[in-house]
């Protein structure tokens, strides 16, 4: 009766304050257009909880989403098994207080006390977020506590200990007026579900609908909080203290299905970031004075990135421009373009300027460098014009060739943070692609333009730990130089159900056709076996200057009927290409630039769980065995051949290697190390928190 009396006398203003849906003064949307933001957290106070956490994490990666789960440190033991676990899948991990004795408030010098060890655990656990036990807060003693956000708070909730609601389903910025620091509070939106159904015995999920069309009607924040420890996952009877926790499926897939490409569907600690680049779209709260609003005089981060490439088709520069926009950042790419492709476009929230046509007949090193050269002349200028009105923070040049890092001389005058991205490394990449010696001139002369472009930059990436060491010998400090592989992105490739086929077995080799790539390796090796194997066929998507000569070898080895060239796709339809092979094929040669070139394909095929045959270059046998990839002798067409035959009659072996590629690739994607990146540009830009 209690609880139908409180409803009755609170309806005005739960579970919807229409107080809450006003937009801050300025606010202007969410990244790409969204309609709404949604944010997924889950409180874990018990055993009981802890021991749901991995199926309800499976459930929501199997419908498409992520969450954080906020862990109390000192009441249960957290394993750190559970907790690499969700973060390795793409999960955020939270501090939920400390004991969750609903003593943390009590005195400020408990707080303080307790603040040491939080932060502690904060440290150790690479957590970002807080929430307190029973949304018990306070806002400015909060600012003790090394986070960038909190999540302690509700819009509206006269049911909490602690009822005051902040009248407001979209973030907001608290400032301390004595220290300055700041951090981003993230109220939650929805009725939690132990209101609903235990407290208030609901047996639908009509209220969360409600309220959740009210705050995609308004333009907010969903923000959900609910607890492991309350969901009966149905391996046992449901009692008194639980809920099933298909009510929590209904609501997932009624999102998915009413509103889908409408939200913008991220984790707190990436909220966060979105929140702190923005501009006059918070409201901010001063604590240690009279509460007051304002807003932010922090402009939007603007970014541009410089690419010789063509956008839609390299993977690399799509993520880390992807990454800053979802952020919130003001994101524009300068790069090449192909026939038919108009000279702006916006795709997924990155403009993209193409200044020039992209050409794979580069066989000259003369007409090589015409096209650089030319390619820096319109990008330095189409750069320093959009500066001069965008006054970009950070410029990500993305090499082939490394002086192109200069391309940005007038805004790194100005003020803006460079970033040096080497994807490969030049001088034997020339030494390779046009068979010149190490003792020549042009060598020397493009060791000296890696050395000056690196000391130009802030910052150096470079794509393997073999190629970070020997920038590092000759080139760059190491303290400014940081690794990032292409970590190919699980939500493009991913395992597809795949159809079975009787008459048909598919090798694919997807790339750049050079001479390094070894594919006439390939094409001999599969002419010695396709006579025993009538039902196998070879798929090779790419183009590049050896596209003539394959084909006259295809030709010559009478195998047109057998292999076949097609043209190089966008990535995600490239990824759907890819996922039909049963097996895919990496056949680099060892000697020379392609020992030590990483190979982004075989990433690629172990994320669609394709089984992958590579030739055992030294990159390759650094960073996998032969449990994830089948390795053959570099240059020899008999070995590779050999190991075609194997897995074509070994499904056995097939299949394990998917299973243990699968695995690897749950904590080798980009949604898991993207933060490597992202803690850089940070640092850069000025949001880095130690």
């Amino acid at each position: 009766m209690y609880v139908q009396r409180k409803r009755r006398a609170c309806s005005a203003v739960w579970p919807i304050d229409e107080k809450a849906g006003n937009p801050p003064q300025g606010w202007t949307g969410w990244p790409e257009g969204k309609k709404f933001a949604l944010v997924l957290t889950h409180d874990v106070e018990t055993v009981k909880g802890q021991d749901n956490c991995r199926k309800l994490a499976e459930l929501e990666m199997e419908s498409g989403f992520h969450s954080c789960f906020n862990f109390v440190p000192e009441r249960h033991k957290v394993s750190k098994e559970l907790r690499h676990y969700l973060t390795d899948n793409g999960f955020e991990v939270g501090v939920h207080g400390l004991y969750h004795d609903g003593k943390l408030y009590k005195s400020k010098k408990t707080f303080q006390k307790r603040a040491i060890k939080i932060n502690h655990y904060l440290k150790e656990w690479n957590s970002v977020g807080f929430r307190s036990p029973s949304m018990h807060n306070n806002l400015d003693w909060i600012h003790g506590l090394n986070i960038e956000y909190d999540s302690s708070t509700f819009d509206t909730d006269p049911f909490e200990p602690q009822s005051e609601g902040m009248k407001t389903i979209f973030p907001f910025l608290v400032t301390s007026n004595l220290t300055h620091n700041s951090y981003i509070e993230l109220p939650y939106t929805l009725p939690q579900d132990s209101t609903l159904f235990l407290f208030m015995r609901e047996n639908t999920i009509d209220i969360w609908k409600r309220k959740l069309d009210w705050i995609v009607e308004k333009g907010g924040m969903v923000l959900l909080n609910t607890h492991p420890d309350y969901m009966n996952l149905g391996e046992k009877k449901r009692n008194i203290e639980e809920y099933p926790i298909e009510y929590y499926v209904e609501l997932l897939k009624y999102i998915k299905k009413r509103y889908k490409d409408q939200y913008w569907h991220v984790l707190p600690k990436h909220m966060a970031g979105f929140c702190k680049m923005q501009s006059t779209n918070l409201r901010e709260i001063i604590t240690n004075k009279k509460c007051q609003e304002k807003g932010s005089d922090k402009g939007m981060k603007k970014f541009c990135m410089v690419a010789y490439t063509n956008y839609e088709s390299d993977n690399r520069v799509i993520r880390y421009a992807e990454s800053l926009a979802r952020r919130g950042g003001q994101v524009d790419v300068i790069c090449l373009g192909v026939k038919d492709q108009p000279r702006y476009d916006k795709v997924n929230g990155v403009g993209v300027f193409r200044v020039q046509k992209r050409s794979h007949k580069e066989t000259s090193k003369y007409m090589y460098l015409f096209k650089i050269i030319l390619f820096y002349i319109k990008a330095s200028t189409v750069l320093t014009g959009k500066y001069v009105f965008k006054k970009y923070d950070m410029i990500h040049i993305h090499n082939i060739p490394d002086f192109l890092v200069f391309t940005a001389f007038i805004p790194k005058i100005a003020g803006s943070k460079i970033i040096l991205d080497i994807h490969d490394i030049v001088p034997e990449f020339y030494v390779d692609k046009f068979k010149v010696g190490n003792n020549s001139l042009t060598y020397k002369l493009l060791v000296m333009v890696e050395r000056l472009s690196a000391a130009f930059a802030d910052h150096v990436i470079v794509s393997n730990d073999l190629w970070r060491s020997k920038l590092i010998t000759r080139s760059v400090d190491e303290g400014k130089c940081t690794t990032i592989l292409n970590y190919p992105n699980s939500s493009v490739f991913f395992k597809r159900e795949k159809k079975k086929r009787k008459d048909k077995f598919l090798i694919m080799y997807p790339g750049t056709l050079n001479w390094h790539q070894g594919l006439d390796i390939a094409i001999k090796a599969f002419g010695i076996i396709c006579d025993n194997i009538p039902e196998l066929e070879f798929h090779i998507r790419g183009g590049g200057v050896q596209v003539g000569e394959l084909m006259e070898l295809v030709a010559h080895l009478k195998l047109e009927e057998r292999i076949f060239f097609k043209d190089y796709l966008p990535v995600e339809e490239n990824a759907n290409c890819m996922a039909t092979a049963d097996l895919g094929i990496v056949p680099k040669r060892a000697d020379g630039f392609g020992n030590e070139a990483f190979s982004t394909k075989i990433f690629e095929f172990m994320g669609l769980g394709v089984p992958v045959i590579a030739s055992n270059t030294k990159i390759d046998q650094f960073y996998f065995d032969e449990s994830l990839v089948s390795f053959f002798k570099s240059g020899d067409e008999r070995d590779l051949g050999e190991k075609i035959f194997l897995l074509v009659k070994d499904k056995v072996l097939r299949d394990q290697l998917v299973e243990n590629s699968l695995k690897y690739m749950e904590s080798n994607c980009w949604e898991v190390k993207e933060n490597i990146y992202l803690n850089i540009v940070d640092k850069l830009v000025g949001n880095y928190k130690n």
